[in-house]
């Protein structure tokens, strides 16, 4: 399986319209995804954050044929609740304290998940639980002058 972004290439700095000042959601390319997927889940976090992990991002039950998120576009998904229990997109409050760590994993899914739109990230990864064909990272970054 494979995650890319036409916006920025793994380890690098993502561009400030995708970051807490921009607010939106950088577009992401889906590929190879295994053929028994039904359905993909994404969950996009700063696993660094002085407070514990921030989930920026939430959502499952991507058709397993989507072949990525254009930005600012409607996902055919379900999306739960983040860190700041919104469902959207979102990255809370700026930070200018230290460099931000945005982590994006997808997940190939055997089933299509029952949750509702309150569930969290942990509700999800509970869900997922011996249902994961194959999972994939992509990383960025965001500079202290732009998070």
């Amino acid at each position: 399986m494979k995650l890319t972004s036409p916006a920025f290439s793994e380890g690098t700095t993502i561009p400030m319209e995708y970051t807490c000042e921009g607010g939106a959601i950088p577009p992401l390319v889906f590929s190879k995804i295994p053929s028994g997927a039904r359905t993909l889940a994404l969950v996009v976090d700063d696993p660094g954050a002085p407070d514990g992990a921030h989930d920026f991002f939430v959502v499952w039950n991507i058709p397993a044929t989507v072949s990525g998120i254009a930005g600012g576009k409607a996902l055919d998904a379900v999306v739960g609740r983040n860190s700041w229990k919104k469902n959207t997109w979102g990255s809370g409050p700026c930070s200018r304290e230290r460099e931000r760590c945005y982590v994006f994993r997808l997940y190939a899914l055997d089933i299509e998940l029952e949750l509702t739109r309150e569930a969290t990230r942990a509700d999800l990864e509970e869900a997922m639980d011996d249902h994961v064909l194959a999972e994939i990272e992509l990383e960025g970054h965001c500079d202290r002058a732009h998070c």
